[in-house]
């Protein structure tokens, strides 16, 4: 069962850099240039704050990967990442490694490589209490992500056919644990309705995770014997419609959004719609292939450009950030609060 999950692990890892990204409404969001700034660019301060936890960036490296031992080298990989620019880091879903503690050194490597850092458990919405404290443990977590992921685990052949006690688990976890818990969709999206039964049951750290970015319908299309789900292609919410659609809980909730980001107009987007950190998965895994110098080199000039434009829109810090003027285009008008 441990090498067919760690089998596993390494499929979606390959298939992830195959994919070339999905529709995810990034276009559909425009800022208004600003031809006088009034400021330079030393002005710009990007910190920010959010899993109960002051960061230099309002970027993150979201749940990959772990659980075999070229996941291991990623994980290090991603690890030094986060230590260099000081990032959050999450892990993937520890599972492999709670049932095989052969597979505990792809996850603890991250936590050996930035003994200082923050890094973020994750664990699914079928885990037990006992099962957080333990993933907690095995990186020393300074938060707990609880991903639920049904578009995936109904569309893997293999995958989980019973969701009732979700939420059940979900509040037993938080009430058990004495880190911050996140909860994330896994590149679906979320509804208000999804984020209204989250807030009932005590979460207050909500990644929407819209659809754009790594797609585990199609990996596991990909995956499966018969590879029948083409037609779900589509299935879910951008980042973009999930940020718009749960306007009304962003003041009862902490939201983080991620799902396509690319490039640091992508982030602007998501901060100004209201996330207060945005989650960075392909990006980075792509990142973790160059050598160690061109891979700091790349993320560098991401972080660089990503304070060029704040310049281009006038914003000193992410308050400003958010009080500028956008456009929403086509079907995303109808939440335009100014029309």
């Amino acid at each position: 069962m441990s090498s067919i999950r760690s089998q596993r692990k390494d499929d979606h890892v390959a298939h992830a850099l195959e994919q070339n990204g999905f529709k995810n409404d990034f276009e559909l969001v425009r800022f208004i240039h600003n031809s006088l700034p009034n400021m330079n660019f030393s002005d710009v301060d990007l910190s920010s704050h959010y899993f109960g936890h002051a960061f230099e960036y309002p970027v993150y490296i979201n749940a990959m990967t772990g659980g075999s031992d070229k996941t291991r080298e990623i994980n290090q990989k991603l690890a030094m990442i986060a230590k260099h620019f000081g990032l959050a880091m999450a892990v993937g879903s520890q599972h492999v490694a709670l049932d095989d503690a052969s597979q505990i050194p792809s996850f603890s490597i991250v936590r050996e490589t930035n003994p200082d850092g923050f890094i973020i458990g994750n664990i699914n919405a079928n885990a037990s209490v006992d099962d957080a404290i333990r993933a907690i443990q095995m990186i020393k977590a300074d938060a707990l992500g609880i991903h639920i992921n049904i578009a995936q685990e109904i569309t893997m052949d293999e995958g989980d056919r019973d969701f009732a006690h979700w939420l059940d688990h979900i509040e037993a976890i938080i009430r058990s644990v004495d880190v911050p818990v996140i909860v994330k969709e896994v590149g679906f999206g979320m509804s208000d309705e999804t984020v209204r039964q989250l807030l009932d049951r005590g979460v207050r750290y909500v990644d929407v995770s819209g659809r754009g970015g790594t797609n585990f319908i199609m990996i596991e299309n990909a995956r499966s014997e018969r590879k029948r789900y083409d037609y779900l292609a589509d299935w879910g919410l951008t980042p973009v419609e999930s940020l718009l659609m749960t306007q009304p809980y962003h003041h009862q909730a902490q939201m983080l959004a991620s799902g396509g980001v690319t490039n640091p107009l992508d982030v602007m987007k998501l901060l100004r719609l209201g996330a207060h950190g945005v989650g960075i998965s392909g990006y980075f895994l792509k990142a973790a292939h160059l050598e160690t110098d061109a891979m700091f080199d790349e993320v560098e000039l991401f972080l660089e450009d990503l304070k060029k434009l704040m310049v281009l829109i006038g914003a000193s810090d992410l308050t400003a950030l958010r009080k500028r003027k956008i456009q929403l285009l086509e079907r995303l008008v109808m939440y335009d609060e100014t029309k």
